[in-house]
């Protein structure tokens, strides 16, 4: 029979409640006659350290052992792996202080054997009929992670020694290894060690740690980097060990709207018309004590005690910002952010931790909730902010005002770098908001500081005077999205009003003009919402993107030696260069949005309003001019200052992945810094995806701009252009090979339907006929030439044909 809502959900919260909240709870194993007297059992223990706790322990530091006491068996409980000592490489992605998900253990006797198995919590039956819930469970696969020999036993206290469970790659740094290019990796338990002393035990967790080291081939790039010996990589892998949350959580349903993220199984027990996969938001838990809010166990991370000041005080302030949405949402002190107290394991799974990570390269931070898989609870939220960050933001900063030759050079370096600390804020507030239980909103900077939960953009300002300003480069403080998804998520109602309590906000928040846009409609280059971007700015994305290219010209025309601080070596003048040159890189994406762009929003089948509608064909029309504008000398070609401080790095420096390419070693390459710029734009231009969306878009409404239209315009605006010199001529025609090369590998995945395939190949044909029947000036003849009979060859034969790879972008994110 088909449920009440709020029955439902009352059945839903009891089956949640006890251990077999998420599956049915197996036969219990019966332990075997006791095989070992209490005198073995003191034998077995004399001399070791006993540590009790949720699992007592026995440590034995003089002989690397550990022994692990089991009072029940076939009893859940939750089981993490973390990294306290890390690799240091953001490429390969094996950090200090990273967590795994969690996952629901339990020990099985069998015979003088005990087993590590974990339950298979995707698929499950939450009925009060456990026979149907037992054969759910028997119809997929369980794990056994390990195997051990019983050690002693006395009255139902089972000894076992957990080396060679600590001994074993737990986290799955071999697999990340692999992943990431670096070559197979196995454990030498030769030159790994349990750390005995390293383990401590807890009423409510258990901590254990192991050394491992990792032998390998050692021929990886992002190894070489961090590795003292790439063929040994030695990491500490730390096991978190922790009692299930006590009942009386209530999970609250996830809806696509809310902003949060999700946690999902399959309950077979679901009525038939309904859908079996459950989605749950996670979230911690917040229980009331009293009418004021306030609430019997707050919400507190831990900032990380190695990260230093100014930072430390910038991180704790703007983690801090959560605290307003909080009180908003109807709760007193409920949620808080303090520095770590000294002398606690940062590994604690009690504590919600913000770690300050060391890194060789700058690279992406990450937040993250551990949660109990049966219903979505919170247990622990984990932060790695990467330190290298920051000094990006500096270098960015000092790039935009060159402060070091200027007679206000003291005050222009403090505006770098406050606007450096104003970004770390902004950071501390987003990457929390994960471990919160929130997802990105990438729609949100349609609002300026609409919410910490998407990627901003330093704000840019050009005065009167023709200087640059960063005074006011980021948002301060959370942002009304923010105060939404903290009261969806978070604000508590009574049973029978909740959901329509929450429907309320999502449609209050709509009102208010604010969208929801995540990841999977904002990071591949053919998306099509206009408002699904990362590190764009301002409500409108050709109003910015003008605005944008007017300080990138102002920055340029400004660059001089004081971009850089005068002890640094004089190489580095082109790593200054770059996210200047670059700037316009994402509001060029903003404005490719536009271009077969359409906007929708994620809503359930009530409150859907519309499918997806196309942008208008006018605003389409002045996406297309400015993004063709981009293959123009005039926006490619560097002016005569910046080239001229353009010199190869110092004895004992090279270049590396933050620099232009280079043909003209060991000169700076300006034809490859226009090949970058050019390929950046046509990597969104010309994606599969955008060219099918136009080509239907046209079909439907033959005032929108179609494939013919596009590729007009494109060669107008790159080999129809006509340079004023001889520096502008040669820059114009590097960047029309990389449109040519770019369309061409367009044509060459196989992504296109065949009607614009076609097109695509008409449009190509009237190119060749074109450039061969004008050759153009002295300066692009020959290659005018070249170009014709490359296109002629490809659309006769493709295989025929070995394409040029496209020019290298220097990384821009993360910002």
């Amino acid at each position: 029979m088909k449920l009440a809502p709020t029955l439902a959900s009352a059945l839903l919260a009891m089956a949640l409640a006890g251990p077999a909240c998420a599956v049915a709870a197996p036969t219990k194993s019966t332990p075997s006659a006791s095989t070992s007297s209490a005198s073995s059992v003191e034998a077995a223990t004399r001399g070791l350290q006993h540590v009790p706790g949720f699992f007592d322990l026995w440590r034995d530091p003089a002989k690397g052992r550990l022994i692990l006491g089991i009072h029940e068996f076939d009893q859940p409980f939750l089981l993490m792996t973390s990294l306290p000592w890390a690799l240091g490489s953001n490429d390969i992605g094996l950090d200090r202080g990273q967590s795994s998900e969690s996952h629901l253990m339990e020990f099985r006797r069998v015979g003088a054997r005990v087993l590590l198995v974990e339950d298979n919590t995707r698929f499950r039956a939450q009925s009060d009929n456990s026979e149907e819930a037992l054969s759910v469970r028997q119809a997929f696969a369980e794990s056994v992670w390990w195997a051990g020999d019983v050690v002693a036993e006395r009255d139902g206290l089972v000894l076992v020694d957990v080396g060679s469970l600590l001994a074993a790659d737990r986290h799955g740094i071999a697999a990340q290894l692999a992943r990431s290019g670096q070559g197979k990796y196995e454990v030498d338990d030769k030159r790994s060690a349990l750390l005995a002393a390293e383990a401590r035990s807890f009423p409510d967790n258990t901590e254990l740690e192991a050394l491992l080291t990792f032998k390998g081939a050692g021929e990886g790039k992002f190894v070489r980097d961090v590795a003292m010996d790439t063929q040994s990589l030695s990491l500490h892998q730390h096991l978190s060990l922790v009692r299930l949350p006590k009942p009386g959580y209530v999970p609250r349903d996830y809806h696509p709207a809310s902003g949060g993220l999700s946690v999902s199984w399959y309950d077979y027990a679901q009525p038939l018309a309904a859908s079996i996969e459950r989605r749950v938001q996670p979230r911690f838990r917040l229980e009331k004590t009293d009418a004021a809010g306030h609430v019997r166990k707050p919400i507190v991370f831990y900032l990380d005690r190695g990260t230093p000041e100014p930072v430390r005080s910038a991180l704790l302030e703007g983690a801090n910002w959560w605290r307003s949405a909080f009180e908003k949402a109807g709760f007193k002190d409920a949620y808080r952010v303090e520095l770590l107290p000294a002398g606690v394991d940062p590994m604690d799974v009690r504590y919600s931790l913000i770690t300050w990570a060391h890194r060789a390269t700058r690279g992406w931070s990450y937040g993250m909730p551990i949660v109990d898989p049966r219903t979505g609870e919170i247990i622990r939220g984990n932060v790695t902010l990467g330190s290298q960050r920051v000094r990006q933001d500096i270098l960015i900063a000092e790039a935009l005002l060159a402060p070091y030759d200027k007679p206000d050079a003291a005050a222009l370096k403090n505006e770098a770098e406050q606007a450096a600390l104003a970004r770390l804020r902004q950071l501390g507030a987003h990457e929390v908001g994960h471990a919160l239980g929130f997802a990105h909103n990438f729609s949100a900077s349609r609002h300026g500081n609409g919410s910490v939960m998407d990627y901003p953009h330093p704000l840019i300002k050009l005065g009167a005077d023709g200087r640059l300003s960063l005074a006011d480069a980021y948002g301060v403080g959370v942002g009304p999205w923010d105060d939404f998804i903290v009261a969806h998520a978070y604000s508590q109602f009574a049973p029978a009003q909740e959901q329509t309590a929450l429907a309320k906000l999502r449609a209050d928040i709509v009102k208010a003009g604010y969208g929801f846009l995540a990841d999977q409609d904002a990071r591949s280059p053919g998306d099509a919402e206009p408002d699904g971007l990362l590190w764009d700015s301002g409500p409108d994305s050709l109003q910015t993107f003008d605005a944008l290219m007017k300080a990138r010209r102002v920055a340029l025309a400004n660059f001089s030696i004081g971009v850089l601080p005068p002890e640094r070596q004089s190489g580095e003048f082109e790593a200054r260069l770059v996210p200047l040159y670059l700037l316009h890189r994402y509001q060029t994406e903003a404005v490719a949005r536009l271009l077969g762009g359409a906007s929708y929003a994620y809503a359930s089948a009530a409150d859907q309003r519309a499918g997806a509608t196309p942008v208008a064909a006018a605003t389409q029309r002045e996406a297309l001019k400015r993004l063709v504008a981009n293959f123009s000398a005039d926006e490619l070609a560097l002016p005569a200052n910046a080239l001229a401080l353009m010199t190869p790095p110092g004895n004992e420096y090279s270049r590396n992945r933050e620099y232009f390419s280079t043909q003209m070693a060991p000169l700076f390459d300006p034809l490859s810094a226009a090949e970058a710029a050019t390929a950046q734009t046509t990597t969104f231009l010309f994606a599969p995806e955008r060219l099918n969306r136009l080509a239907w878009q046209h079909a439907r409404d033959a005032q929108q701009p179609g494939i013919d239209d596009l590729l007009a315009a494109v060669f107008a605006g790159s080999w129809n252009q006509s340079p004023r010199d001889g520096t502008a001529a040669a820059v114009q025609t590097a960047a029309n090979w990389v449109v040519l090369d770019a369309l061409l590998h367009a044509l060459d995945e196989g992504k296109l339907h065949a009607q614009v395939d076609a097109a695509v190949r008409a449009s190509l044909g009237a190119w060749q006929t074109q450039l061969a029947a004008h050759r153009g000036t002295a300066a692009d003849h020959a290659s005018r030439i070249a170009a014709a009979d490359l296109i002629k060859r490809y659309l006769a034969d493709p295989k025929s044909v070995s394409l040029r790879p496209l020019p290298k972008i220097p990384p821009g994110a993360p910002i």
